[in-house]
Order: structure tokens, then C-alpha cells, then sequence
């Protein structure tokens, strides 16, 4: 994949790590965020050219990677409205419930499902990086990224992206598979919490 711009909207520690990352592979990073302090001081931190847009504003990438808390994904897309036609939303939330065992969604209805319900017609939805920890994601090693989505060019897009900064990225299916997603992510907090520690990723090995 050619070097392109990738706009994030949210300026906390998913979208360092992101960011981070990104940068380091050559892509531009435009960073939008209600804080504009924060995101501007993330902008500095990252460098490489990494700039801050206004929230709200049409992102300068295609790709615009929601890196904002699940309970108000949704909100901020509301929010852009018209502003997001024609981009490739990718959605890394993790809508779980107050424990972290299980989730606030139901089948039918994820994250990814309800962003798409309220998303420019033009836009397309992918869920992807939601089974990553973004400790983890910021050591910049192989790791596989599993996405999902109904736009076959918009997959390619960010599966594109995801091979360019190191990962395998690994297509689970259409956009009724972002809520299986979802409960990945509790898999992944399980096995975390009951042994395996924070330092790990969810991986697929064939034999």
C-alpha cells in the first residue's frame, strides 16, 4: 500500500498507538479530537507530520479510524454526518459492560452495525483492531488483525493498511460477524485476566 493519510478521531491510547505506528510505517496522521489541546500535543508526540483537524470537520483521510470509547461512537458519527461520505469508518470499539464480561450489545445490533445505521450512505463500515491491546499494538511486532465488513473494496483498503504496519490481516466476514468481534475482545480480556497477562494478542495458526 502506498503511503496515505489516515485520520483519527480520538486522541487517547488507542489512537497513540495507532497513530504511533502509523507514523512510523510512512503514512500521514491527522488527528480530530474534542480536546484539541490533547490531540495537538498527541500530534508533537507522534511527529512525522502528523497534523490536528477540527472535530467535526471533513477528515482528510479516506480511511478514519474511530478511536473514541463505544458509548459515544455512534454520537461523534452522528455528529460528522455528511462530513464522513464516501470514507471507510473503521470501528475498534469494544462495547463491554461494566465488568469487562460480557457485552452491552446483542446480536444484530454491534457497534459497527449501529455506526453503519446512522453513517452517510456512501460510507462503509469495518470493525478491525478491537483484539488488539494498545500496549501491545505500540511494540510495533507481527501480530494478526482480524476485521470485518460487507464492502469488499473497503476490506481491501484496510486490509492494505493493516499489512502495512506489520500485521496479517485476517477478513472474518461481513458486517454480522462484528459482533463476534466483539465477544473476541472478551475472549481476549478473559484469557488476560485469568492468567495469560496483558502482554498478549489473539492469533490464528494453521497446521
Amino acid at each position: 500500500m502506498t503511503t496515505t493519510t489516515i485520520s483519527i478521531i480520538g486522541s487517547g491510547n488507542m489512537a497513540t498507538a495507532i497513530g504511533t505506528r502509523a507514523a512510523k510505517h510512512g503514512h500521514t496522521v491527522e488527528l480530530m479530537s474534542r480536546n484539541t489541546a490533547k490531540a495537538q500535543a498527541l500530534a508533537d508526540q507522534i511527529g512525522n507530520g502528523a497534523t490536528v483537524g477540527a472535530f467535526g470537520a471533513r477528515p482528510a483521510g479516506d480511511i478514519v479510524i474511530l478511536a473514541v470509547l463505544h458509548a459515544g461512537a455512534v454520537d461523534v458519527v452522528a455528529h460528522y454526518g455528511d462530513a464522513l461520505a464516501g470514507k471507510i469508518l473503521v470501528d475498534i470499539t469494544n462495547p463491554f459492560n461494566a465488568d469487562a464480561n460480557g457485552l452491552v450489545t446483542t446480536p444484530g445490533s454491534s457497534v459497527a452495525q449501529q455506526i453503519a445505521a446512522v453513517a452517510p450512505e456512501s460510507a462503509h463500515v469495518v470493525k478491525a483492531l478491537n483484539t488488539v491491546f494498545g500496549h501491545v499494538l505500540a511494540h510495533d511486532k507481527p501480530l494478526d488483525a482480524f476485521f470485518a465488513g460487507d464492502s469488499t473494496e473497503a476490506k481491501a483498503r484496510v486490509a492494505a493498511l493493516l499489512e502495512s504496519l506489520g500485521m496479517r490481516a485476517l477478513d472474518a466476514g461481513g458486517l454480522e460477524m462484528t459482533y463476534a468481534l466483539e465477544w473476541a475482545g472478551i475472549l481476549l480480556m478473559g484469557l488476560a485476566r485469568n492468567g495469560a497477562g496483558f502482554d498478549i494478542t489473539l492469533g490464528v495458526e494453521a497446521q
